[in-house]
């Protein structure tokens, strides 16, 4: 199990050397050059991230990390804690909307035990990697303790390192969490940083009056504390799920595995992880802007435009497997597209 300060160490910048070469192997393909627009931009950044001009991107692995949250006695969400282990076993069974898409995409889902509120029977796509039984309610105490938040970020780093050495080109993260958009706010809130009221949302579909108990709950757990380092705002507000998709960034940073990140939950958890490691920004790919409340305002803040705007706000890392062709496709232009010297040198060639 890496510690946070060996991940640091590991993760460096990409080569922005290599930048030019990439950027002339696709202007020299048969196409006139830029015509392909933020496909090129992609390919670009999965050539980087490899550190190769013949990128590839052959399986994408997606992990939906899932945990509870003590938030959730404040009246947060519209739903009660026991959803999440309701959803882990739909997730299992291959009938989530996460399910469908990741067939669709060819991608491959398991699902994370980050902190859920319930003892999960085991099953071959489950990693139990449970840190505690759901956080602590963070408008009354910290969520997590410091050695909590190193745990679940170690085992989240570890989760995408397996990955990797298992094969996996692609680290994409989900996860399922009542309450976590609330965790997410104040990570937002703390880290972008964004004033609270722009970080809160509608969550799970909320109404009026719902809406108005968690922004209360939300200002609650800010107001009893003041922190403002990445670790200390992880520990106070965060949650199991989210510390543990930071690690799992860091982690495939580590190793040099591109990071698909979905949405606004899973967008909280790599800002902390690029205020923890700022280089691991560099093998980010952002999926989709949410239609939640924040996210915009998030990716503003990291300074990244995401792939897809399709108004989703459900998670699950629905986002991500939608994005994960684009990927694929980006990488095939590198590699699989003829060079337009050779083409026009076959005209040439060829007689009258």
């Amino acid at each position: 199990m890496m510690t946070l300060p060996a991940l640091a160490a590991a993760i460096t910048p990409v080569d922005a050397a290599l930048e030019p070469v990439l950027r002339a192997l696709l202007d020299g393909k048969a196409k006139p050059p830029g015509s392909l627009g933020r496909i090129e931009d992609l390919a670009v950044r999965i050539g980087l991230v490899q550190n190769r001009p013949d990128p590839r991107i052959a399986r994408t692995d997606l992990y939906v990390f899932a945990g509870d949250h003590g938030l959730t006695d404040e009246g947060v969400s519209a739903y009660p804690s026991s959803v999440t282990a309701a959803m882990v076993g739909l997730f299992l069974s291959g009938r989530s909307s996460v399910s469908a898409f990741a067939r669709a995409s060819g991608v491959q889902v398991r699902v994370v035990d980050a902190g859920v509120d319930a003892d999960l029977p085991d099953h071959p796509d489950l990693i139990a990697a449970k840190i505690r039984r759901g956080t602590r309610n963070a408008a009354r105490e910290p969520a997590l303790t410091p050695d909590e938040v190193l745990a679940a970020i170690a085992r989240g780093a570890d989760i995408a390192r397996a990955a990797a050495a298992d094969g996996a080109d692609v680290i994409a993260l989900g996860e399922m969490g009542i309450g976590n958009s609330s965790s997410a706010a104040l990570v937002m809130h703390r880290l972008a940083p964004a004033p609270l009221e722009a970080c809160v949302g509608l969550g799970t579909g909320h109404d009026a009056e719902g809406l108005a108990r968690k922004q209360a709950g939300v200002a609650r757990a800010a107001q009893r504390s003041d922190a403002a380092a990445p670790l200390d705002v992880l520990a106070q507000f965060g949650g199991c799920e989210i510390a543990m998709m930071a690690g799992a960034v860091l982690g495939a940073a580590s190793v040099r595995r591109v990071v698909l990140v979905d949405g606004f939950i899973s967008t909280a958890a790599a800002l902390a992880a690029v205020r923890l490691v700022p280089a691991a920004l560099d093998y980010c790919v952002f999926a989709h802007g949410s239609a939640e409340r924040g996210h915009p305002a998030m990716l503003q803040a990291l300074g990244v435009r995401p792939l897809l705007d399709l108004d989703l706000r459900l998670g699950e890392g629905t986002g991500a497997a939608l994005a994960a062709p684009l990927l694929v496709a980006a990488a095939h232009l590198l590699t699989d597209v003829a060079a337009l010297a050779d083409v026009l040198a076959g005209v040439q060639a060829s007689p009258d």
